[in-house]
């Protein structure tokens, strides 16, 4: 009777904005105050507030309030340091958001939120800011996100060898679009702080999966894999690891840095016929 009285409560005090805010939260996990405001509080031309500091100020009174009812919850560590301000604050669903959340559902389970680790904190705003920058651009109508799924919905399970199932992690799968034009892309965000032989039994287990012929019957392709890395050099090493593999296609992996992602990612450049744009047909 407690989580219902809570829950009316809430909900009496949520725009439809805040609502999008803690399905945000609940689907990406962990957001910056900043990645929040590209979501949500968009600067001049494609919002009402005139600039980012003014964008970032209202989006701070709002994430405040929230935390306030115990909708959403700020993490114990900042990216970067208390010195660089709120706009590195990262937050995540709190415990009455998700009691809200799951009540809309008619879902009695409830969600543990703890204080992540260092290393899945920063791959995982990482994988989110390429995610608000796809967002973003469509919002923008540089073309059109026709899916966007992240962990685990990106997930795909199929047979190995006898009766094991092995399951395949992408962090994101994207396919966007423009009138002649789609992209279709697993992504893998690296960021340097795995072996290149943990990088290559990732390699492995798309291939194995690619042959399977699953995801071709879904969508008539398989779907590019890119690996965004940090620097120039890492991805040299990768693409010659990849190479050096003799059970690898090459042509199924695609490695770039993080500036050539929206090129590599969404449907620049004029197109005489509509094409499908994937790793292997």
């Amino acid at each position: 009777m407690v989580t219902a009285v809570r829950h009316l409560d809430l909900e009496e005090h949520l725009t439809e904005r805040d609502v999008r805010i803690l399905e945000d939260l609940e689907r990406f996990r962990l957001l910056t105050t900043r990645q929040l405001q590209r979501l949500h509080f968009p600067a001049a031309p494609l919002g009402p507030h005139v600039t980012v500091s003014g964008a970032t100020r209202g989006t701070t009174r709002v994430l405040n309030r929230l935390e306030a009812r115990g909708a959403i919850t700020r993490l114990a560590r900042r990216i970067g340091g208390i010195k660089h301000g709120s706009a590195v604050t990262i937050w995540q669903l709190g415990p009455a958001g998700d009691r809200y959340l799951r009540a809309r559902r008619g879902e009695p389970r409830r969600r543990r939120y703890d204080e992540p680790g260092l290393t899945f904190v920063a791959h995982t705003l990482a994988v989110a800011d390429i995610a608000v920058s796809l967002l973003e651009q469509a919002h923008a109508h540089r073309f059109e996100l026709l899916e966007l799924e992240l962990e685990p919905a990106s997930w795909r399970s199929f047979n190995g060898s006898g009766a094991a199932v092995i399951t395949l992690k992408p962090d994101l799968l994207v396919v966007t679009a423009d009138a002649s034009t789609e992209t279709h892309s697993f992504i893998e965000v690296d960021r340097a702080t795995e072996h290149l032989s943990a990088v290559l039994r990732k390699c492995q287990t798309y291939q194995r999966h690619q042959r399977t012929g699953i995801e071709q019957q879904a969508r008539e392709l398989y779907p590019a894999v890119v690996w965004i890395v940090p620097t120039i050099d890492r991805a040299q090493k990768i693409r010659e690891a990849i190479a050096a593999d003799r059970g690898l296609e090459p042509g199924m992996f695609t490695i770039i840095t993080g500036e050539q992602t929206l090129a590599t990612l969404a449907p620049y450049g004029p197109s005489s016929s509509f094409t499908p744009k994937g790793g292997i047909t």
